[in-house]
């Protein structure tokens, strides 16, 4: 059996990837049209974290239990590499390619954040061909997986996020290791523009031969059902 993503998937991702994301007023006070955006199944899914999101009264509030919720705890990360590798050197070439998967799709993060952040993958997921997002999120299942095991293990209503994208691709995750300890080496690596504001290049490589995004270890990727890599 398998999993189509539609359009009506596309734009699943975009909320979800809101509700993910540090609470601004803005995009709060936009929670019923973010609800209605979403097919009755996944509305019904998500109700307990909108329940609880509109539970605050001060935004302020909310900010804190969000950084107590994520930033706090490595479990939590909502950087998904970390997962994988830890701060081990892998990380920051995983990271690369991701962004150049970004940009290969013609995109490129006008944030900060790193590519890995779980908002802005899925964001990305959301501007992109179907097929292309169902590839991607069958690679990126495991580690979400885990992530949304860690939040339920704590009872976080933002659990009902990752039980979600567990239902919108056939790939049945598998359980991961826990990430290499060691410490990234002394590299600096850049994402979007350079020093001087020119963009980084593209580099135009056959896809056949494409580096792989390693969003979890060989032992695991080995287990997708069609064997095909990013």
């Amino acid at each position: 059996m398998t999993h189509a993503l539609t359009l009506e998937d596309s734009s699943t991702f975009s909320v979800l990837s809101v509700l993910l994301s540090y609470p601004e007023q803005d995009w709060l006070a936009a929670l019923p049209e973010l609800s209605d955006t979403l097919p009755a199944p996944a509305r019904d899914r998500l109700d307990p974290l909108f329940a609880y999101l509109r539970g605050f009264d001060d935004v302020i509030d909310l900010q804190e239990a969000y950084v107590a919720t994520f930033d706090r705890r490595a479990a939590h990360s909502l950087h998904l590499f970390e997962h994988v590798h830890g701060e081990s050197r892998d990380r920051g070439q995983a990271m690369v390619d991701l962004q150049q998967e970004y940009l290969k799709h013609g995109l490129e993060p006008a944030t900060t954040e790193l590519p890995d952040y779980v908002p802005l993958f899925l964001e990305f997921l959301g501007q992109i061909p179907p097929q292309a997002a169902e590839d991607l999120l069958g690679d990126a299942i495991h580690v979400l997986a885990r992530l949304g095991d860690k939040l339920a293990e704590s009872d976080s209503p933002y659990a009902s996020v990752f039980a979600q994208l567990r239902l919108m691709t056939a790939v049945q995750p598998e359980v991961l290791p826990d990430p290499p300890e060691g410490d990234m080496e002394e590299t600096m690596i850049t994402f979007g523009p350079q020093a001087d504001g020119t963009e980084p290049l593209l580099m135009r490589r056959p896809r056949d031969g494409a580096q792989p995004i390693v969003f979890h270890p060989p032992r695991a990727r080995a287990g997708h059902p069609n064997g095909s890599q990013t």
